[in-house]
């Protein structure tokens, strides 16, 4: 196995001293309840994320949609436009907050390993850096300070690792920006044509070099988005579809896991069964029954 250079491999219970992996202290354990990383680069990172949205929420709103003549034009273009940035928003919160599925931290013990009851030439991973027996298909994450099951990535953008358990939070997070950046540059495409017809003065509740200045601005940061968001949702999906996550395919791990179809792929991320809820960050997808990542290969 050429993967396993870069672990620790122990096989025998022996090996493993008490006093090497101590259970984890009292404030490591809170981290259960509240999941939250603590990182300079990544909290400026989802702020700067959160800003840029309401950023583009204020100029479609009050240079485009309050100074547009038609109501109805207004009114449904500001739901949808609404809408998707809250869901986006939602999805962010979601996918920073969430334990990404986490190894139990310390679990590296004398008594944990006799109780996996190993026989001989089975073999346990343990990670020296957080001290955990870790499970098939998991990484340690130098920022989260833990070893993430199923790990994909660590994205300072939503401040956080993203693996087995916000997968669906993060995919759904690239799908509404990606949306809401392509609904925005229609707009914009839409009032600049208005405004040539018009007077600027008239089709702005801004002077005509601010309104130019603030769409501009808009359309770079919409055309931005959109490209990086989308490229990365594409890449999560076929990601997923491919049941290989992205340090998988970087490493060219060995694949020792069942192969499964893209549909039961995609239902082990959103959740069984198939339902409206898949596109909504406040349902937790219920995976049914998964094969578990075990302890002992």
């Amino acid at each position: 196995m050429s993967s396993s250079r870069n672990r620790d491999i122990e096989r025998r219970a022996q090996y493993l001293q008490a006093d090497q992996c101590m259970p984890p202290p009292s404030s490591d354990r809170s981290m259960d309840k509240i999941w939250f990383i603590k990182d300079g680069c990544g909290l400026a990172c989802a702020i700067v994320t959160w800003m840029l949205i309401f950023y583009a929420e204020f100029v479609v709103i009050f240079v485009m949609l309050v100074p547009a003549k038609d109501l109805v034009y207004s009114i449904i273009n500001g739901i949808i436009f609404n809408a998707l940035a809250f869901l986006a928003l939602a999805s962010h919160s979601r996918a920073m907050l969430t334990d990404p599925g986490a190894v139990p931290k310390g679990n590296a013990t004398k008594e944990f390993i006799e109780s996996l009851q190993l026989k001989p030439g089975q073999v346990v991973y343990k990670c020296p850096k957080c001290c955990s027996i870790k499970p098939e298909r998991a990484h340690h994450c130098s920022v989260c300070k833990r070893c993430i099951r199923k790990m994909d990535h660590h994205c300072p953008w939503v401040n956080n690792c993203v693996g087995e358990n916000n997968q669906k939070y993060f995919v759904l997070f690239t799908m509404y920006i990606s949306l809401i950046s392509l609904h925005a540059l229609v707009m914009v495409t839409f009032h600049f044509l208005y405004c040539f017809e018009e007077e600027w003065a008239k089709c702005s509740s801004f002077s005509p070099p601010s309104t130019v200045i603030l769409l501009i601005l808009l359309c770079f940061e919409g055309l931005l988005f959109l490209i990086f968001t989308a490229v990365m949702f594409g890449t999560q999906v076929h990601s997923i579809c491919s049941d290989e996550t992205g340090i998988e395919q970087l490493k060219k791990e060995e694949r020792r896991w069942a192969k499964k179809t893209k549909w039961m792929n995609m239902k082990a991320v959103f959740g069984h069964p198939f339902s409206v809820e898949w596109l909504s960050p406040f349902a937790t997808p219920d995976q049914g029954k998964i094969d578990p990542y075990q302890y002992v290969v």
